[in-house]
């Protein structure tokens, strides 16, 4: 039988938006000497451990949040000494003379997100945050049609769907308030939004997909603090993204692409083409003599502020990328996810101490929102992203209209189509495939370059093999009809992690099969699909990877 667990607060995520929620939270509470409960749960095995970003990271947030503490304390990796952004050919680069509007990095600092959030865990334990870890919530809780918490998933559960032994029904936590911090893509967040429209009149969320490495390097190959972005190779001009390297203190470096989901061969594959990025001549000099130390993918939102759902219903709010909010170009969003929990949290103690927690009370949370750093960074490149859809010569002339018109270009609001509308069906895509403009160039060596199944290995990641695959192909007859025989099945060459296969059965048909245990939790199955085909959901608690310092 499951339990019911009763607190005020529930906190789903255990990302910087929802570990600065808990913190922020706890202080104001205190403040205003109120002794309300704090539950933060996160699914994966510890905090961090399902944590990804670049990244470099805006410190000013940090001293906000945590004003008593030292800085230095904050476990960052490297000060950015030097920032560079360049330009990629296969065997040769161009160093820009000057940076792109927006992606200057100097006085930001690089990092491993996960490190960090494990010590705002700590300092949100401190303050009396209860943290649970490895706890997978899959079902919103209502009552008279408002958010009253959510419900742990029911363990125990064969791969056919059959109670085990060992079956356990998830426990019911019920809260004054919810605050929704499941980072990109969050499938609770996806059922309020939906339960509720919240995204009426919004544009569609837009999402890339980034493939992150760490390496060791032998000493001298980069300096702690040395920032370099590149564009181009191997992206032709209808793609959009581009790649970073991270200089990291020990010899090691963070170094990734990132790409866009809007584009269109139903072929493209986003980790062999970070492979093929690692061999050009600038990248593959910087790695000669390294080893690879970890691998880790996930999607980011990049529909930036007209993609902004509405953030709060009775009982509960939206924050950090649940929300969407990152900004472009800079392509940050750490910053803005910690100073949305701490404006949800201003929300939330307010409304926990006049005993009013209905929407008309957590609409305070939005007006905040409109008054802090996070609309004036994303509201001036609202139209940013929208504008690259028709390739980066359409997009750079957007870009330049955009920032003599404030962020307005020539046409007002641009909007979005939906990643999972943008693919090509197989025979109405005209150009060359990945596979042809690459032949040659993917078989991976296992020095420099990997393929996804030596990749995942680095990601260590971890699933119950006797669970309910949480993968769901929402229609198998309409798949095999649509997905496989018109898109020739994009599945398997979108993920990351070789999660999805197509075998030929002995009677010659094509069947997908799905290996559910080298999930990364990228979500870009959930995101990409043609038709919407394949919805990602979450498996049981402590499941997926072991991010140790991505």
């Amino acid at each position: 039988m499951s339990s019911t667990i009763t607190t005020d607060v529930l906190i789903i995520g255990g990302g910087p938006s929802g570990l600065a929620t808990s913190i922020h939270l706890a202080n104001k509470l205190k403040s205003k000497a109120l002794n309300n409960r704090i539950i933060l749960i996160e699914k994966g095995s510890s905090i961090g451990s399902h944590i990804l970003s670049g990244a470099v990271i805006k410190p000013a947030v940090f001293k906000e949040l945590l004003p008593e503490i030292d800085f230095s304390e904050i476990p960052f990796n490297a000060k950015v000494t030097k920032d560079s952004t360049v330009f990629l050919r296969e065997n040769s680069h161009i160093k820009l003379p000057i940076h792109v509007p927006y992606m200057n990095n100097m006085g930001n600092y690089i990092g491993s997100l996960g490190q960090i959030c494990k010590y705002l865990a700590e300092k949100a334990e401190e303050k009396g945050v209860e943290i649970y870890t490895g706890f997978a919530l899959d079902e919103i809780l209502y009552k008279n049609g408002k958010v009253i918490g959510a419900k742990t998933k029911d363990t125990g559960i064969d791969h056919n769907g059959q109670q085990l032994e060992n079956f356990q029904e998830g426990n019911r936590i019920e809260a004054k308030i919810t605050i929704f911090a499941e980072g990109t893509r969050g499938s609770l967040t996806k059922m309020l939004i939906k339960k509720f429209k919240l995204d009426q009149g919004k544009n569609k969320e837009i999402y890339s997909l980034g493939c992150k490495e760490i390496w060791a390097l032998p000493e001298g190959n980069i300096a702690a603090g040395q920032v370099f972005h590149t564009m181009g190779y191997p992206l032709n001009s209808k793609e959009f993204g581009g790649g970073f390297i991270y200089g990291l203190k020990d010899n090691k470096v963070a170094l990734g692409l990132v790409v866009g989901l809007d584009y269109k061969d139903p072929t493209f594959d986003v980790h062999a083409a970070f492979q093929i990025w690692k061999t050009s001549s600038f990248v593959s000099k910087i790695l000669k003599g390294g080893k690879l130390l970890e691998f880790g993918a996930k999607t980011l939102p990049e529909g930036g502020y007209y993609a902004i759902p509405k953030l709060y219903v009775d009982n509960a709010m939206i924050v950090g990328d649940s929300a969407g909010f990152v900004t472009m170009p800079a392509l940050k969003g750490i910053h803005l996810a910690i100073k949305s929990g701490m404006l949800a949290a201003e929300t939330a103690s307010i409304a926990l101490a006049s005993n009013d927690t209905s929407a008309k009370s957590l609409q305070h949370y939005e007006s905040l929102i409109k008054n802090s750093f996070i609309h004036k960074e994303m509201y001036p490149v609202r139209n940013f992203r929208q504008g690259f859809s028709k390739g980066l010569i359409v997009g750079g002339l957007h870009f330049l209209t955009q920032l003599i018109t404030g962020g307005a270009g020539l046409f007002g609001k641009l909007t979005t189509h939906a990643d999972s509308e943008t693919t090509s069906k197989l025979n109405e895509f005209k150009k060359k495939t990945f596979k042809e403009r690459f032949k040659g160039k993917l078989e991976f060596d296992k020095v420099l370059t990997f393929d996804k199944v030596t990749d995942v290995f680095y990601s260590r990641a971890n699933h119950d093999e006797e669970q309910l695959v949480h993968l769901h192909v929402n229609n198998p007859e309409k798949f095999k009809d649509v997905n496989i025989k018109q898109y020739g099945a994009p599945c398997q060459y979108f993920c990351p992690a070789e999660v999805y296969e197509i075998h030929l059965s002995q009677e010659g048909h094509q069947e997908l099969r799905i290996h559910a245990e080298n999930c990364v939790h990228c979500k870009t199955c959930d995101i990409k699909s043609p038709e919407n085909g394949i919805t990602w959901v979450i498996p049981n608690g402590g499941n997926g990877p072991e991010y140790e310092n991505m």
